[in-house]
């Protein structure tokens, strides 16, 4: 008696290897393009900011550098911004260093890793809590809005899940998702007392609903269960990405 040993196909096999092939080729440009989009959603609501402040008739509302100041404040502008620059450094790694490589490079991954987790929690929270607010000066724009928090998260999904040359990554490194939204959150407490609300007039502003200890249920306790909370969706999401992307790898 022999051994059977059962191999696939060669035209199975060509086929897989040309379907992978081609989502490689054409993946970098996907990539471009969502960076494309994100700056151009941030650009021009930041344009619509600054054309409200010039029409504003009150000193705290038609001042053009807290106005510029408080739309870079808000989480969903930085996290898009933030998204949108490592977008475009992925979409040029793999254009150039990166097009006989079978791994993207680990400082790479963490960067994706990190700006995927905003994006998606952007979109949760977003949808969740904040989407029946009445539109203020950072979402002047509805389609900028959307593209901000609906869009371009929804892309950055589909690229967590079927990007290809994903590197393995540790959970530890999974940490490193709570060190941005860590200094966020104490720049806007400590911030917020020391401007006027363009909007309102109150002698305090804060970026996120959440974070107002006047408004928030519990005051500064209140604040920080929301935070609490926050954090741990951030390592729930961006452990389950690291364990996807390792059997993946």
């Amino acid at each position: 008696m022999g051994q059977h040993f059962d191999y696939p196909g060669p035209e199975l096999g060509a086929s897989s290897v040309t379907r992978a092939e081609q989502t490689t080729s054409w993946w970098p440009y996907l990539r471009l393009a969502i960076a494309t989009l994100g700056f151009v959603a941030i650009g021009n609501q930041l344009l619509v900011n600054i054309d409200l402040a010039k029409e504003a008739t009150t000193p705290w509302g038609s001042h053009i550098p807290t106005i510029v100041t408080n739309y870079f404040s808000f989480f969903t502008v930085q996290s898009n911004f933030w998204t949108a620059m490592t977008f475009a450094a992925a979409g040029i790694w793999a254009l150039t260093k990166g097009r006989g490589a079978a791994r993207e490079p680990r400082w790479l991954a963490v960067s994706l890793l990190c700006v995927s987790t905003y994006m998606i929690l952007t979109g949760i929270i977003y949808n969740l809590l904040l989407r029946s607010n009445p539109l203020t000066e950072a979402a002047a724009v509805p389609w900028s809005n959307e593209v901000m928090h609906i869009v371009i998260p929804l892309l950055v999904l589909i690229d967590v899940i079927l990007a290809p040359k994903r590197r393995s990554l540790s959970l530890r490194e999974a940490w490193a998702v709570v060190v941005f939204p860590i200094v966020f959150a104490v720049f806007s407490m400590l911030r917020a007392n020391t401007v006027v609300s363009p909007v309102t007039g109150d002698p305090y502003w804060y970026p996120l609903p959440f974070l107002n200890p006047h408004t928030t249920p519990g005051g500064y306790f209140g604040v920080a269960g929301y935070l609490v909370g926050i954090a741990a969706l951030l390592l729930i999401v961006s452990m389950g990405m690291v364990w996807a992307w390792r059997r993946r790898s």
